[in-house]
C-alpha cells in the first residue's frame, strides 16, 4: 500500500494520501489549499489517479484544497452528511464505507470538536481529524462543538478500537506524527478524567483564542475552497490538455455541463429504457425534471453531449447517472439502482 503523511507547517495540518498500488486510484484526506501543487506533483511521481478528496470536518484554521483538487483532477469531493457545505459530490454517514481500488475506510461519526466531525478507519489505523489528537483532543468551543458529545465519541467509539490501532490526526503542533489507541489511553492527559462532567468542565475552561483564519476559512470552506472564478484567476484551472486556463474555468464545456448537473437538484439524469425519437426524448427529459421544460431541455442537451441516449436516444447503451450532492451514497453501496430518478 502507498501511504504518505504530508504536513503544512503554517496551520499544523496533516494531510494523508492513500493508494493500494502505483498506477492505481488514490484518495487524499484533509488537503490544504496552499499545498495543492505539492500534492499533484507527488501524485504524478507515484503515477496515481486521484479519484476522491475528503475532509474530516469543516476546518476553521485553513482553507481546504478540495475545490482546487476537484478542478484540477475532476476527483469526487467527499464530506460527512452533517457538513453544511454546498458543493460536495458525495456525502457519508455513520457505518458507510469510503472505497477506492484496494482501499476501504469505515466511516465513524464523531461529533464534539464540531458537529460535522468524522473519523475514517482502516484495518490497522484510524484518521481522527481533530476529534482525538496526539496527547490531546480537539477544542469544542466553536462551530457547534459539544464537549459532552466529544466525550462520547472518544470514549465510546475511538477508545474501543484495538490498542494497537495507529492514530493519525489532522493536526499536531509539537512535532508528533503518529500514536496508537493504547498510547492515548495511557498518556493522553485529557483522557484521565473520571466522568463526562469532569471532561466537560475541563474543555469549557480552556479559554483558547479563536483560530486566526476562522473568519476567512469557514466561509471559504462552505464553498469547498474558492469560487470557480477565483480558482481560474490563481492559475489552478487547466484545460483538457492539462494546460493552464487563464481566463476561463479550465474545463471543457462538456465537463462544465456535467458539473452543473451534479450540483443542480433538479437535473439528476435518468437512463432511457427504450429507443426514443427526439420528441419522445424531450418529453422524457422534461418528466425527469419534474415538469420543468427549461431544465428538461438542458438535461437533454447534457445527455446528448455525454452520450446518454445518443442524439435522440436511438440505442440503449451504458448510460450516465449524474450524482447529486448527498444522494449517490445509495448507489455506491448498491442500495439504489443507477437508473432511478434521484430526488
Amino acid at each position: 500500500m502507498i501511504f504518505r503523511q504530508l504536513f503544512d507547517s503554517v496551520s499544523g495540518t496533516y494531510t494523508y494520501l492513500l493508494a493500494s498500488r502505483r498506477g492505481g486510484e488514490a484518495l487524499i484526506i484533509d488537503p490544504v489549499l496552499e499545498k495543492v501543487e505539492r500534492y499533484l506533483q507527488l501524485i504524478k511521481e507515484l503515477d496515481l489517479r486521484l479519484v476522491k478528496a475528503v475532509d474530516t470536518h469543516l476546518h476553521a484554521d485553513h482553507i481546504t484544497g478540495l475545490g482546487a483538487l476537484r478542478d484540477r483532477t475532476q476527483c469526487i469531493t467527499v464530506m460527512g452528511d452533517r457538513s453544511n457545505v454546498d458543493v460536495v459530490s458525495m456525502r457519508l454517514s455513520e457505518d458507510d464505507r469510503l472505497t477506492i481500488e484496494g482501499v476501504t475506510l469505515d466511516v465513524l461519526y464523531t461529533p464534539g470538536h464540531t458537529d460535522d466531525s468524522y473519523c475514517f478507519r482502516m484495518a490497522d489505523r484510524v484518521f481522527t481529524g481533530d476529534t482525538l489528537l496526539i496527547r490531546g483532543t480537539g477544542r469544542t468551543d466553536f462551530q457547534n462543538g459539544d464537549p459532552r458529545a466529544q466525550y462520547d465519541s472518544i470514549f465510546n467509539k475511538l477508545l474501543r478500537l484495538p490498542d494497537e490501532t495507529l492514530v493519525f490526526p489532522a493536526h499536531d503542533y509539537k512535532g508528533e506524527t503518529v500514536s496508537t489507541i493504547g498510547e492515548e489511553k495511557t498518556f493522553n492527559p485529557r483522557l484521565k478524567v473520571k466522568s463526562v462532567d469532569e471532561y466537560v468542565a475541563l474543555m469549557n475552561n480552556l479559554n483558547l483564542p479563536n483560530p486566526k483564519m476562522m473568519d476567512v476559512a469557514v466561509p471559504a470552506n462552505m464553498r469547498v475552497g474558492y469560487a470557480q472564478e477565483a480558482i481560474a484567476q490563481r492559475g489552478w484551472a487547466v484545460d483538457d490538455a492539462g494546460r493552464p486556463a487563464g481566463g476561463g474555468t479550465g474545463r471543457s464545456a462538456r465537463k462544465q455541463r456535467a458539473g452543473e448537473a451534479r450540483r443542480h437538484p433538479g437535473l439528476a439524469a435518468r437512463s432511457l429504457h427504450r429507443p426514443c425519437r427526439p420528441r419522445a426524448a424531450r418529453r422524457h427529459a422534461t418528466r425527469a425534471c419534474l415538469g420543468n421544460r427549461q431544465a428538461g431541455d438542458f438535461l437533454l442537451r447534457l445527455r446528448r453531449t455525454l452520450g446518454d441516449g445518443r442524439a435522440g436516444g436511438t440505442r440503449r447503451g451504458t448510460f450516465l447517472c449524474v450524482p447529486h450532492p448527498g444522494r449517490d451514497r445509495g448507489m455506491e453501496k448498491g442500495l439504489r439502482p443507477a437508473d432511478s430518478l434521484i430526488r
